[in-house]
């Protein structure tokens, strides 16, 4: 999935985006609120992480403007505000989640993970597909019992597709979806890691889940 790091700490930004990206998200990363307003107003996002006192607009006015205009994305605030008054403000604002600094970052990583979880309409951590099984908290996958091994990236598309079942995702939808704004790849890298998880997914076996929509994308769905 596709994530907005603003946060105007260079060192913290800089670390937050390496740990999403090592996680297989795809990370936008900016310092300041009219920056992030900017980046939300003009790309599609899975989520987004917003330090609240930063410079230009801070991260109540950037949250109050999107929700404003009708945007729904998860947001999880972050500050060294630490007060409950502080926590209902963010809250009240319209985030989904609330973390003080310092935080550990397997915990940022699990409530990135249950806001967007929940927001795509999925209450357990574990997705399923047939008789696929992907684990969003360990990363892991299986197949009728067999353990499949994935790359971050591959992971992450196989993510984004069990998240929208049935729903045809188009190469572009799925190349902003997974990678950022300094991806430069060639036209056929989607193509190249479907392949990839067809052979991993759908290898051997009688039914296959990940289905080619002739001239629109690929879509991941029960086997009939």
């Amino acid at each position: 999935m596709r994530i907005l790091i603003a946060e105007d700490e260079k060192d913290l930004n800089r670390l937050i985006t390496r740990v999403l990206e090592k996680e297989g998200y795809g990370v936008d990363a900016c310092s300041d609120g009219e920056e992030a307003l900017y980046y939300l107003e003009h790309t599609e996002y899975d989520g987004a992480v917003l330090d609240i006192m930063m410079p230009k607009k801070d991260g109540l006015e950037v949250l109050k403007e999107i929700r404003r205009k009708g945007m729904d994305l998860p947001v999880l605030f972050l500050t060294a505000r630490d007060s409950i008054a502080d926590r209902v403000l963010g809250l009240d604002s319209g985030a989904d989640d609330y973390l003080v600094k310092p935080f550990d970052f397997d915990e940022l990583l699990a409530r990135i993970r249950s806001m967007t979880r929940k927001r795509s309409g999925h209450s357990s951590s574990v997705l399923q597909v047939g008789d696929l099984f992907l684990d969003t908290g360990s990363h892991t996958a299986s197949r009728a019992g067999r353990t499949i091994e994935l790359s971050a990236r591959e992971y992450a598309i196989l993510e984004y597709m069990c998240m929208n079942p049935g729903i045809v995702l188009s190469r572009e939808k799925i190349e902003n979806h997974i990678w950022n704004y300094d991806y430069s790849g060639g036209s056929n890298v989607v193509d190249v890691y479907i392949s990839y998880l067809r052979k991993k997914i759908d290898g051997g076996a009688s039914r296959k889940l990940i289905r080619t929509v002739w001239g629109s994308g690929w879509m991941i769905k029960e086997a009939e």
